[in-house]
């Protein structure tokens, strides 16, 4: 396995995958800057120690080019950190405005809650509507056999006014004179 030169955790895990697709998604971008940082530190301390060497003399030129070379680089790592810093705070602020605007939102308990007493109030209402309609059946199925009743007794009437011999009209007839 291939270790980074200050770090303990692998490159690589034994199956041969990058040691990045095991981790959560919020790590994945975040977690290049340091390997970076890292690769920078390691060219640095290796152009550093090679200057260094007694056995291998450097020159003049030779070392102030690897030094602006070395302060090149880490001029860059560090305006790259300086921007995911920046990138990170905006995330950070924006996840913030999403948590509380989500706080704000009814729970799923309270959405329920509230369809159920909606539920139980539409029900109630229609159980009134439906019982006072079976009411009013109810009142027109007595009104009507009261008025049958009424119109039976009537025409009983008319015919013992009336022999059925001295009729030369029929009973609708005399109704509608009735009624005239």
């Amino acid at each position: 396995m291939a270790y980074c030169s200050t770090e303990v955790r692998p490159l690589f895990s034994c199956g041969g995958t990058p040691f990045m697709k095991n981790r959560p998604p919020a790590r994945k971008g975040a977690s290049w800057t340091p390997g970076i940082t890292a690769f920078a530190a390691g060219v640095a301390a290796g152009a550093w120690c090679l200057a260094r060497k007694k056995d291998v003399p450097a020159g003049n030129g030779e070392l102030q080019a690897l030094r602006h070379a070395a302060t090149t680089l880490e001029a860059r790592v560090a305006a790259h950190e300086a921007a995911s810093a920046g990138q990170f705070s905006r995330l950070e602020s924006r996840i913030e405005e999403h948590a509380v605007k989500l706080a704000e939102l009814p729970s799923t308990t309270q959405i329920v809650a509230a369809m159920e007493q909606l539920l139980v109030r539409t029900m109630s209402q229609l159980e009134h509507r439906l019982t006072s309609q079976g009411r009013s059946i109810d009142i027109l199925k007595t009104t009507v056999a009261q008025t049958d009743r009424v119109l039976e007794r009537i025409l009983e009437s008319v015919d013992s006014m009336h022999p059925v011999s001295d009729l030369p009209v029929s009973i609708e007839d005399e109704l509608l004179q009735l009624t005239r």
